[in-house]
């Protein structure tokens, strides 16, 4: 059976190309890619585990302006390794006047994010799930660790 490993990448394209190449570049820099191949008219970043590609859109696609709620892509969620990186995220974005339309909060059970717009206005998002749960579950496994351990200490 055919399995799926992973997101190889992603490619958007973009109304100004020079434009979201600045703020792609600045972000990709914040979020520690790299950029892979750059062309002509592409340039792709990189992490090691996804690519993130932008190339210009053609004259017809440039009329079209983007919104979300149309057919197609809705957003990209970026996964963060904590809830402080979350928080550093909008505070980056922040700086560089980036327009965030629902700022870092928790928008589910233990799922924390920070969404924003590019420059053509496709939603991005920075996220982190599942860290109150993750603590919690080593406070538990480190109380029956004690535990454990006093009552061998006892028997001792």
């Amino acid at each position: 059976m055919v399995r799926v490993v992973g997101i190889d990448h992603i490619v958007i394209r973009v109304s100004d190309y020079e434009k979201s190449k600045v703020f792609y570049g600045r972000l990709f820099d914040f979020l520690g890619f790299e950029i892979s191949e750059e062309y002509e008219e592409a340039i792709g970043w990189t992490n090691g585990h996804t690519r993130f590609w932008i190339g210009p859109a053609d004259e017809q696609g440039r009329k079209h302006k983007y919104r979300i709620g149309d057919v197609g892509f809705h957003h990209y969620a970026f996964q963060l390794r904590s809830r402080k990186d979350v928080d550093a995220l909008q505070a980056f974005l922040e700086k560089t006047d980036t327009v965030i339309v629902d700022p870092a909060d928790e928008y589910y059970d233990d799922y924390y994010a920070v969404f924003f717009l590019d420059p053509d206005g496709l939603k991005l998002e920075g996220m982190k799930y599942g860290e109150r749960h993750e603590q919690a579950k080593r406070k538990r496994s480190a109380a029956r660790a004690a535990k454990a351990r006093k009552s061998r200490k006892k028997r001792g």
